[in-house]
């Protein structure tokens, strides 16, 4: 029996989901995060995911959670779209020790956290913590209405035992209009994912900054090996 004893994939429904991606004020400090043979997308892009899933309801077997993970848009390889850029987590702050437990089994470099997303009015707050201390807040303005459907795959890069693989995840969201990307604060300057900071003025990359009340997505279950 795995580490986990969770069977793969993994199904997650209509989690609260705030994407966004931007370019990084030390675009070297961040590149030295990747492993040996990946190369950062020619933009330097970072990407972040902060969501909130409420209920074991929405799950196949994980349970509620929350989690924060982000790291680089990578050169090379794309999404089954033949467009979107493969990603590389370099950082993952999960609530759930049983949620952890199976991404580290597939090269994800979880450690434990949480994150909460609040959405006062128009503003949502969505705040990362670590042992109880806030490291990454991100504001945005968001609207009622729902403004399209996305829907697709991204492709996560990890590693394990010393060799690249990655994996597809299938993912429907609805994103909620209007939508702005306000602010992004990296709050702790001696915790390493501070190398992964915004650029000053805020540079974000479009099409890639989006708030979802509603996305649903699976952990995959049949990773590859990457190559470039």
């Amino acid at each position: 029996m795995s580490e986990s004893s969770l069977a793969a994939p993994q199904l997650v429904i209509n989690s609260r989901m705030l994407y966004s991606s931007w370019i990084p004020a030390d675009p070297q400090a961040a590149a030295a995060l990747l492993p040996k043979g990946l190369q950062p997308a020619a933009n330097r892009a970072i990407y972040m995911n902060q969501y909130v899933v409420d209920s074991e309801d929405q799950t196949s077997s994980f349970g509620a959670y929350s989690l924060t993970y982000l790291g680089l848009d990578l050169a090379g390889r794309t999404a089954p779209d033949g467009v979107t850029p493969s990603r590389f987590f370099t950082h993952y702050f999960n609530s759930s020790e049983k949620v952890r437990a199976y991404v580290r089994e597939r090269g994800v470099p979880a450690s434990a956290g949480t994150t909460t997303l609040e959405l006062n009015g128009g503003e949502l707050v969505a705040t990362t913590r670590v042992d109880g201390t806030p490291i990454i807040r991100t504001v945005a303005r968001v609207g009622a209405k729902i403004s399209s459907v996305a829907r697709g795959h991204l492709t996560y890069v990890t590693l394990v035992n010393g060799k690249l693989v990655a994996g597809n995840y299938p993912y429907v969201g609805e994103l909620a209009s209007p939508f702005e990307l306000v602010s992004l604060e990296f709050l702790a300057k001696d915790h390493p994912v501070y190398a992964l900071r915004p650029s000053s003025p805020l540079q974000k990359v479009e099409g890639w900054c989006w708030y979802a009340p509603r996305d649903s997505f699976v952990y995959p279950g049949g990773e590859y090996e990457y190559k470039q």
